[in-house]
């Protein structure tokens, strides 16, 4: 906790700094007391394939609500040093600034690597919003209840499904992860980069 702490002022909250070719999404998946971390790269906007990697290993750390980078950060690391081709930007299946540290699972990535990235999580892990439209494409501010502070954006990708849950990681906008998101969803709730790491990582123990 104390680390992420320090770490958390790091964070940049600013433009990308060239158009975004390719997206390498990351997620792990545990099985039996083994990790296996998947990354996916895929050419935007037509959202192919350029590359994809996957390693395992066990488990070093516990699960810890709000720990999660160090439970994950070092077998995606390891995948992500296999890639052959590069990436503008890295999106996480997992929280931003959505932390109670403002440091969640994107931004200790994005820190660490100085990349841009983005946290795209299935649930507020802090956080309330209101007034969402059930249609897509539709944004509110996700914010910290205490302070009013705004965290990130509970974006609806799908008409009439449960939203997700988009902050900053590190080296890009709020608005800049909100639409990169969304162009990234075009067929599921999720966006196909994660999706696609998800699905890589749990073929690898299928």
């Amino acid at each position: 906790m104390a680390l992420q702490l320090a770490l958390a002022p790091s964070v940049r909250e600013e433009p990308l700094t060239s158009p975004v070719r390719a997206v390498a999404g990351v997620d792990v998946s545990i099985r039996d007391g083994q990790a296996y971390a998947a990354v996916v790269v895929l050419k935007v906007p037509a959202l192919t394939v350029a590359d994809q990697a996957v390693v395992s290993g066990p488990i070093q750390y516990p699960y810890v609500p709000g720990l999660l980078a160090f439970r994950e950060v070092p077998l995606i690391l390891r995948a992500l040093q296999r890639l052959r081709e590069p990436f503008d930007v890295l999106m996480t299946d997992g929280h931003g600034r959505v932390h109670p540290r403002r440091f969640g699972l994107a931004c200790h990535i994005g820190v660490l690597l100085d990349t841009p990235a983005i946290g795209v999580a299935k649930r507020p892990y802090i956080g309330i919003y209101s007034g969402l439209s059930p249609d897509k494409g539709a944004a509110v501010p996700l914010r910290d209840p205490g302070t009013g502070e705004v965290l990130g954006m509970a974006v609806r990708t799908r008409s009439g499904v449960q939203p997700v849950y988009v902050s900053v990681g590190h080296g890009v906008t709020l608005p800049e992860a909100v639409q990169l998101t969304l162009e990234s969803a075009v067929r599921y709730r999720m966006p196909e980069v994660t999706r696609q790491a998800h699905l890589l990582s749990r073929r690898t123990f299928s």
